[in-house]
């Protein structure tokens, strides 16, 4: 029985526990939760948190070397590829170059890499004050972006406007980064596209493609709040395959020959451009769930096997469309949560694939800033993407109700 070694165990992260543990995999899992529900799932446990990369690489060291030889590293849902390579380099396993992490963990670094290689992407520029913001501004008009180098979720992110002051757009972005680095970027119009790729040797296939919902961009202004996404694409076939080639070339840019590349790009009047790219599997259960039920591909387990250096054909990961599929969230008036009903309602929906609710009662909530705080989500399938999103929507509307008492 091989060994996979997961990095974190939150709950995104439990379907890649159960498809490595249903292929065989002696599963071990290291969260900095001893609550994590990842960890009640695994044969062996290590507390340590997920963004401790020293930390995780000693523990794993400790492991290989006194309980049972690890055959391969992965993380599913969690932001960490720097940790994932980190502890493949240490243990000469198949992986990304610690490199290739680095850069897919920040986002200046990102940038400019690419800039330099010639993948389009929007203008951008490091600031270190509020002046530079405001300078940024006078010189290239509004709107902008603020945001941190190295954060994730869209926490302390802002839309710059003129209507915002960019003081106050840049302390929000620096609070919000755990080295208190910032950037400014150009705002991109356009259709928003969420990717998830698999290169293999350098060859490229792209199984997850989903257009991004940010029809609350007014409602939760300045803040970027997404609101789900659905697939298949409305973009055309021609439209999709530049978007899917950029994302795959993005990758290998940034040095994944073999491995996951998810992408989030933008399909501008002047062509596709890359706002970032992670060398990891996707968090908004888009790669256990949603990219299986709408094409038929097993990306976990491709990824599963890729970490083990097993053998994996890009014929297998071609996508098949089989069926509408789209994510909402829940975003209840800001109060204090009184009740939550039709949660069982909804799970029996034959339509309902997976529903879940992050809040209680008694939970005090704000008008959300960022990812993290949404109360809740619910996926559905239909013949057709229509089908789907208007299932979703009528879930988030009329089944689940989230009550709250204004405080």
């Amino acid at each position: 029985m091989r060994t996979l070694w997961l990095v974190g165990g939150g709950a995104e992260a439990v379907p890649g526990i159960q498809k490595a543990k249903a292929m065989g995999l002696h599963v071990v899992v290291s969260d900095g939760n001893p609550d994590a529900p990842g960890l009640a799932l695994a044969n062996d446990r290590v507390v340590v948190s997920t963004y401790d990369v020293r930390g995780t690489v000693a523990a794993a060291h400790r492991y290989h070397r006194q309980v049972r030889p690890v055959d391969g590293v992965l993380c599913v849902a969690s932001d960490v590829p720097l940790t994932v390579a980190e502890v493949a380099a240490e243990l000469a396993l198949p992986g990304i170059p610690v490199e290739s992490a680095r850069l897919a963990s920040d986002k200046l670094a990102m940038k400019e890499h690419f800039s330099a290689r010639g993948i389009p992407i929007p203008w951008f520029q490091a600031v270190k004050t509020p002046a530079e913001v405001r300078t940024a501004a006078r010189a290239r008009g509004y709107p902008l972006v603020v945001k941190p180098v190295d954060s994730r979720g869209a926490r302390g992110v802002v839309r710059l406007t003129e209507s915002v002051d960019p003081g106050w757009a840049y302390q929000q972005a620096a609070a919000h980064s755990r080295a208190g680095r910032v950037m400014v970027e150009e705002y991109l119009s356009g259709p928003q596209i969420s990717t998830e790729s698999i290169l293999i040797e350098g060859v490229g296939v792209t199984p997850g493609f989903s257009d991004r919902n940010y029809e609350f961009l007014d409602r939760f202004f300045p803040y970027f709040i997404e609101n789900g996404g659905e697939q298949p694409s409305r973009l055309s076939q021609a439209d999709r395959e530049r978007v899917s080639r950029l994302a795959e070339e993005a990758g290998r840019v940034i040095g994944v020959q073999t491995g996951v590349v998810k992408g989030d790009l933008v399909l501008t009047p002047e062509g596709p451009k890359v706002i970032e790219v992670a060398t990891r599997l996707s968090g908004g259960w888009f790669c256990t769930d949603q990219i299986p039920l709408a094409t038929g591909v097993d990306l976990v387990g491709a990824a599963i096997r890729l970490a083990l250096g097993d053998p994996v054909s890009p014929e297998e990961l071609r996508p098949e469309p089989r069926r509408g599929v789209a994510i909402r969230y829940f975003f209840p008036p800001a109060g204090v949560v009184e009740t939550i009903d039709g949660v069982e309602k909804a799970q029996a929906l034959p339509y309902v694939h997976r529903v879940g609710v992050f809040v209680r009662k008694g939970d005090r909530l704000d008008d959300p800033t960022n990812h993290t705080q949404r109360a809740g989500f619910v996926i559905t399938t239909g013949e057709t993407r229509e089908e789907a999103v208007e299932r979703a929507v009528h879930v988030v509307n009329n089944v689940i109700v989230i009550r709250t008492q204004p405080p």
